[in-house]
């Protein structure tokens, strides 16, 4: 294998992806601001550091308001272990990921 060849091989297995993750409270008391410190603290436990780690809120119905995160990981991480791990938070309902893209370049 030449020279030229490893290097894209390295590129490939590092392509990144932009995560959208929901994340539904449990009930509209939940402090959203400390939901969001916990989220990020999972985020980082999970896949070490994303670097910049977008939230923001979403009404949904009846007062309740889901966070929506944004942020960058490895793809070959995959997103099982980043649901699993947020639906271990008490304050946590239902956390899904809703958009999954490759990123290029």
């Amino acid at each position: 294998m030449n020279a030229q060849s490893a290097a894209l091989k390295a590129q490939i297995k590092m392509v990144k992806a932009g995560i959208t993750v929901q994340i539904m409270p449990e009930s509209v008391e939940i402090d959203l601001k400390d939901l969001e410190i916990k989220v990020r603290k999972v985020i980082n436990d999970t896949y070490g550091d994303v670097g910049e780690i977008r939230v923001s809120e979403e009404p949904i119905a009846f007062g309740l308001i889901a966070l929506k995160v944004i942020f960058i990981i490895d793809e070959s991480l995959g997103t099982d272990v980043i649901e699993e791990a947020l639906l271990k938070l008490d304050e946590v309902e239902n956390a899904r990921v809703v958009d999954f893209r490759r990123a290029i370049g």
